[in-house]
């Protein structure tokens, strides 16, 4: 049995991957806090929606979808419920396992996920590192819950932080890309709408060629620029106005964030200080 508990986009998002992949909707358990939600779960999937607390009694994994900021009034709601053995999957961002560990108080197994959005379109990039008391089977357990809905790749949690700031983030960065493209299109005079169509497919066709051939980005863009020709003049704009450093700066910034994230988390629950 696996209990998402926090089913909003991302937790929604599992669970319609889980239930695309062949899962019954009675191996399933969902935990929200409003009963709207709860409602539409239950008519939109079939899936039982019950209390944090009592599914961490029921089911085998707890998966943890809820904000970072949630996440330690949730941990003390399903701490005093939770058998040994649980395995505990968070999906938080900037949390790191030690600090669930120590909030559940017990040896408990916890696998720390990085996932992105594109976990809408069966898409999503998803980065797992296991926690101390998480083996080799927690891990297996994880990635069949994430392959369903994109790819997912092992890290040591040294470089969560790090996966957030570039993955985690990452579809934002090409968002903005793609706006600023779009808008480029309107300067030179084409209508909103079809430049923002030949962008979508020059990004969907660049990342196709990506994945599919394998090869450097480099060579794959040595490949469009012609000597003397209009994308070595784009590329020579691009490298003057700093392009390449701004996004070596921001996905650093998103880096530290996450880090000071997680420090804060764990600086303001350790055991012992006022909650």
């Amino acid at each position: 049995m696996i209990a998402i508990l926090g089913a909003g986009k991302m937790g929604e998002a599992l669970l319609s991957g889980l239930l695309r992949a062949g899962r019954s909707p009675s191996g399933v358990l969902a935990a929200v806090r409003r009963p709207e939600r709860a409602e539409y779960l239950r008519q939109a999937y079939g899936v039982s929606v019950i209390g944090a607390a009592e599914a961490a009694k029921s089911a085998d994994t707890l998966v943890l979808t809820v904000k970072p900021q949630d996440m330690p009034a949730l941990l003390a709601e399903i701490a005093p419920q939770l058998p040994p053995g649980r395995l505990v999957i968070s999906v938080a961002a900037g949390i790191p396992t030690g600090s669930i560990e120590r909030q559940l108080g017990m040896e408990v197994p916890v696998v720390r996920v990085m996932s992105n959005t594109p976990v809408l379109v069966d898409e999503a990039m998803s980065v797992i590192s296991a926690g101390r008391h998480a083996g080799e089977e927690h891990l297996h357990r994880a990635e069949e819950l994430l392959q369903p809905v994109g790819k997912v790749l092992r890290i040591p949690e040294s470089q969560q932080d790090a996966a957030t700031a570039l993955s985690g983030s990452g579809p934002a960065y090409l968002y903005f890309l793609v706006e600023a493209m779009v808008d480029a299109g309107i300067l030179l005079g084409m209508p909103r709408g079809t430049a923002l169509e030949m962008v979508n497919q020059a990004v969907y066709g660049a990342a196709t060629m990506l994945r599919e051939t394998g090869e450097h980005p480099v060579i794959l863009r040595e490949a469009v620029t012609s000597p003397a020709g209009t994308t070595i003049a784009a590329i020579r704009e691009l490298e003057r106005h700093g392009v390449r450093a701004a996004f070596l700066a921001a996905i650093e910034a998103a880096r530290d964030r996450g880090a000071q994230l997680g420090t804060a988390e764990d600086v303001r629950h350790r055991p012992g200080d006022a909650p």
